[in-house]
């Protein structure tokens, strides 16, 4: 939805009333798109965003444009041919359920707030920090970076992220607000840094928090954060070391890691080998 939302504030600032917001309810099978994906519609048939990757999108515009005639809304199933498939990268076809309404642009501002990304925090301006940020925006993921060290935390050396914080993390998290769309990221290696962040970040209700440094440093962490009265249950959350075994070296290699960990976490897979796996390939998320 971020993606497409400065042109539907192009359409409301020109004087259109409404557009036809189409959304994948579920899929089946090899999907273009995930769930939650969004194809808006202008009064003057203009497109914003996808829902199909283009095999279908023609024809759910048309239907959008019957939505914003008569505000019906409708429910609608795609099947999507093996060619079609073919055609957007996908190896064999599957089924799509496409919702279609028509919703008033002078709710934009309440899309925004329903529509806000996926949010990357992350304590620490290292190396994988940087890293990080760059594979989270092609995510179409914000990306926060908070670190004390004004030496450490500086544009020449963070230069993707959205936010730079140079705050302890007591005070980046009172401004960051996390929430179930948050993901936390501590790549420090001093106490006085991590527990702070791990506590407020392992109280909060982020999907994921995760923390670099061997399992010897892991074993000690847990020990700290028990001292600071966090739960069996609040530590058991924390993905330490962060990210998935691929064999990382370089801080790019690593960045993949923890953000395909995330990713997982996200869709609920351990994030093995899809050759091993059993079921279906493509996660059938819930927008968050």
């Amino acid at each position: 939805m971020r993606e497409i939302l400065d042109q539907l504030i192009r359409w409301r600032d020109r004087g259109d009333e409404y557009m036809a917001l189409a959304t994948v309810l579920a899929t089946r099978r090899s999907a273009p798109r995930p769930v939650g994906s969004k194809l808006a519609v202008s009064e003057q048939g203009e497109l914003a965003g996808s829902v199909s990757g283009g095999c279908v999108e023609s024809e759910v515009a048309l239907t959008a444009r019957q939505v914003l005639e008569n505000g019906e809304q409708q429910m609608l199933t795609y099947g999507i041919t093996d060619e079609q498939a073919g055609s957007v990268g996908l190896p064999c076809g599957g089924e799509i359920d496409v919702g279609i309404e028509r919703v008033s642009l002078s709710e934009l501002e309440r899309l925004v707030e329903e529509a806000a990304p996926h949010r990357l925090v992350v304590f620490g301006a290292v190396d994988i920090a940087e890293a990080l940020c760059r594979g989270a925006k092609e995510l179409g993921w914000d990306t926060v970076v908070a670190d004390p060290r004004a030496t450490f935390a500086t544009r020449d050396r963070i230069s993707t992220a959205n936010e730079l914080l140079v705050e302890w993390p007591e005070a980046a998290l009172e401004r960051i607000a996390l929430n179930e769309r948050s993901a936390v990221v501590v790549l420090t290696h001093e106490e006085r840094f991590d527990v702070p962040a791990l506590a407020g970040a392992l109280r909060s209700d982020a999907f994921y928090v995760g923390a670099l440094g061997s399992r010897r440093t892991q074993e000690r962490r847990r020990e700290r954060l028990l001292a600071e009265g966090l739960s069996e249950a609040e530590i058991d959350r924390l993905s330490g070391p962060t990210g998935l075994d691929l064999g990382a070296e370089t801080p790019a290699e690593t960045a993949v890691s923890i953000l395909a960990e995330i990713l997982a976490v996200r869709a609920g897979r351990s994030g093995g080998r899809l050759t091993d796996a059993s079921g279906s390939i493509h996660a059938e998320l819930q927008p968050r």
